[in-house]
């Protein structure tokens, strides 16, 4: 670890405003690893999932024959909520290397995509959580309720259980969608459910992320040779369907697909389109209508204009300001710079700096 004088002006620019036990610490790139480390920052300061971390990592404290990817993560996050220095810079050496060995994407020293790294990051943490989990139940002192190392219960009959597995990874980001399909003929609503932990949002030119969402969950008409097969009249028929969320998650991450694939050009475009992402956000297409509200805590801004080339940095909120994450650097930023990854409102623009991945907590407790 190295303290360097972007340390010491950090420190200097937010004086007695330093948050008391709070640490801001760059990271170090090893060869075009900008995506990782932006994306880490993000989830180092969505507290909540933090706090979870550093607490699995008390309690399951292992050697280097244990480390996977979760207890390289939870090493990490420790590593640097237990600096003496209050900014600095970290070497992620150890959790990068775990994270090249699971997973051949990341092997090579080519632009990648953050988002596609966040989906499996998580993915991977809730896999490791249910098989530590399931072999706790498994233990010969196994007993008929048993405690899952992520702290939650649920009962087994017959060595089957019953419920499944919600670990703290899923009560954090985990949300639900139902698709709701309406038959026009006989007016039967058929309702079905997926799970997520980020929404993929589609975008078009001067828009925001509310306009998103409602197309999003906008109703289509099924009918020509996309008809739906209705149960109840047992044959194709004409109807509606609309994508709703039935249960939004506590931490909403939303990726905006900037990067689209032109058949004419036979390959992947940058989308630089102009989409407004609110300090606030208020979440309407819940299936009981409810107006949930959410505040932005980080940004992950893609910067190039093309979809395999290009920088990752973040921005992130913490005790009522704003940081930016640029690798090793880190410096306050006021929140108005955020208006500047909004993107373009001319579809050729100089501006190639656009918000990809949003971070969005739910204040007001549980969904």
């Amino acid at each position: 670890m190295v303290m360097g004088a972007a340390g010491s002006k950090l420190e200097k620019a937010l004086g007695d405003q330093f948050p008391e036990g709070e640490r801001y610490f760059g990271l170090e790139n090893f060869g075009n690893t900008c995506y990782c480390n932006s994306v880490l920052q993000a989830l180092y300061f969505c507290v909540p999932f933090r706090e979870q971390l550093l607490e699995y990592y008390a309690k399951n404290k292992c050697g280097d024959a244990d480390e996977n990817l979760l207890t390289s993560l939870a090493d990490l996050f420790s590593q640097i909520s237990s600096q003496k220095k209050k900014t600095g810079v970290i070497a992620p050496k150890r959790f990068v290397q775990k994270v090249r060995k699971q997973n051949e994407l990341f092997r090579s020293y080519m632009h990648q995509d953050a988002h596609e790294f966040l989906n499996f990051l998580l993915n991977e943490l809730v896999d490791i959580l249910e098989k530590e989990s399931d072999t706790a139940k498994t233990s010969p002192e196994a007993s008929s309720i048993q405690k899952a190392a992520n702290g939650v219960y649920h009962t087994k009959t017959n060595g089957i259980r019953k419920e499944p597995l919600v670990t703290w990874v899923h009560k954090m980001f985990q949300g639900i969608l139902t698709n709701e399909t309406r038959c026009l003929r006989c007016e039967t609503v058929t309702a079905r459910d997926e799970t997520f932990l980020d929404l993929s949002l589609d975008i078009e030119q001067n828009t925001s992320i509310t306009s998103c969402l409602k197309n999003f969950s906008s109703t289509e008409t099924l009918n020509a040779e996309d008809k739906f097969f209705c149960d109840k009249c047992c044959s194709l028929q004409e109807a509606q369907k609309r994508m709703k969320i039935k249960k939004p998650p506590n931490i909403l991450v939303i990726h905006l697909k900037r990067f689209k694939y032109i058949e004419q050009l036979g390959r992947l475009k940058k989308l630089s389109y102009r989409v407004v992402f609110p300090l606030e956000l208020k979440l309407s297409n819940t299936t009981d209508n409810s107006d949930l509200e959410y505040s932005l805590v980080a940004v992950v801004v893609h910067l190039g204009s093309g979809p395999n080339h290009g920088h990752y940095v973040s921005f992130v909120k913490s005790h009522n300001h704003w940081l930016y994450f640029d690798d090793e650097n880190v410096e306050t930023i006021d929140e108005s710079v955020l208006q500047t990854f909004f993107g373009s409102a001319q579809e050729y623009s100089n501006n190639t700096d656009h918000g990809y991945i949003l971070f969005y907590e739910n204040f007001g407790g549980s969904s």
